[in-house]
């Protein structure tokens, strides 16, 4: 059986869900190149234990990361609970040395701390809940991370599976149910997806809604 493989680079890109480098470097060098690619960049950063990994999210990442997004913003407002979004803002700990622009943060719970401030990690709160979309394979582990920034939950999607980790005594633990979403199983979040391919996003949304309604408490 002869193999044939794209043969055009631009396509092969296409084809990936994320393009990923991973650089050894200092704090300083880390701050440099965050600095130098600015805001304005679609790159994401991430910073831990001496290694810097950047980021580009291609379409398969965007459209995950995207549509969970949306997933939990329709979870907040039918479950009457305010919420600051983050998205892939900077979360720069320069005493532990880490950094991360994670695809997506919420403030819930602690959303009465952070209404209309810029954040400052220094002497606000981490986000409550951080969401990261790893479909190729990353360098950083994530959840030593983010456990060591003080996410109390992380939520990490590998474009099929979805893990659920809840931050008891510094550590994750792998639950099956979200902790600020008690009545919402995960594999709501894996038919609204496949909803979202099958009928189309505004369908799915609606679909979501109706659940939401008839299941909450």
């Amino acid at each position: 059986m002869v193999h044939t493989f794209p043969t055009d680079i631009s396509q092969l890109q296409r084809s990936l869900p994320e393009k990923r480098v991973s650089l050894h470097v200092d704090w300083d060098a880390y701050q440099t190149i965050r600095q130098t690619l600015g805001e304005n960049t679609s790159a994401h950063l991430t910073y831990y234990n001496g290694i810097l990994e950047i980021m580009t999210p291609l379409e398969a990442h965007e459209n995950s990361s995207g549509l969970i997004g949306q997933f939990i913003e329709i979870l907040t407002e039918e479950l009457n609970l305010n919420i600051k979004s983050m998205e892939s803002t900077t979360l720069d700990r320069p005493g532990l040395k880490a950094g991360a622009e994670p695809d997506q943060g919420y403030y819930i719970a602690n959303e009465p701390l952070v209404r209309g401030k810029t954040v400052d990690l220094n002497i606000d709160p981490p986000p409550d809940l951080v969401v990261e979309v790893d479909i190729t394979h990353t360098d950083i582990n994530k959840n030593l991370l983010y456990a060591e920034l003080g996410v109390p939950e992380f939520w990490r999607y590998n474009g099929k599976i979805l893990q659920l980790y809840d931050l008891q005594n510094g550590q994750y633990q792998e639950v099956q149910t979200s902790p600020t979403f008690p009545g919402v199983p995960k594999e709501q979040l894996y038919e609204f997806l496949s909803n979202c391919a099958q009928q189309g996003e505004t369908q799915a949304k609606r679909d979501l809604r109706v659940w939401i309604r008839k299941n909450r408490s």
